[in-house]
């Protein structure tokens, strides 16, 4: 990726070229944080398009030197996770059976596992502490660096080891008790 600083520049001029980079760049990441945080995939993905759209309205507000631009969206990202999390407890929701066309032979088997398994991860992540699943979603689901965590959430880089340490080590133990 070019250099963050002027494709950030870029896009508050209204280039869509940069903003089509950046959005590049962060996409996947915030999908995996968002996904860990919600636990439904289209709800995840539809949330992600609105973090996007958000970051697009509000890049001219941006200040480099403030806070990472990282740092920045993540907090777009969290704020929609917490406005789609309050709505839901204030009306019933009815989850909608994402299946997918069944592939044949070993490949369905492999997939029910893996199905099971990240369904298992996503209920077994709800049992931790709010910091813990925060930690989780985004060292692991959006694969960012202890630093930039420590940053995002104001702790030294230290606490977040400690407490991303035990939090695999209680997925850990949730994940092997008897069914």
């Amino acid at each position: 990726m070019q250099d963050e600083h002027s494709l950030i520049a870029r896009a508050q001029s209204r280039d869509p070229e940069a903003f089509g980079l950046l959005y590049e760049a962060y996409f996947d990441k915030i999908y995996r944080y968002v996904a860990i945080k919600i636990g439904n995939r289209i709800e995840a993905e539809d949330l992600t398009q609105q973090v996007f759209i958000n970051a697009l309205e509000s890049i001219g507000n941006y200040k480099v030197r403030e806070v990472p631009f990282s740092a920045w969206i993540y907090r777009i990202a969290h704020n929609q996770i917490v406005d789609c999390l309050r709505k839901r407890t204030r009306r019933p929701t009815l989850e909608l059976d994402e299946s997918i066309p069944l592939p044949s032979g070993e490949d369905l088997e492999a997939d029910m596992e893996l199905k099971l398994e990240t369904k298992e991860l996503i209920a077994a992540t709800r049992k931790l502490t709010k910091s813990q699943q925060e930690v989780i979603a985004l060292r692991f689901g959006a694969e960012m660096p202890i630093s930039e965590v420590a940053h995002l959430l104001g702790k030294n880089e230290g606490a977040i080891k400690a407490m991303q340490h035990s939090a695999v080590a209680a997925l850990r133990r949730i994940m092997s008790e008897p069914k």
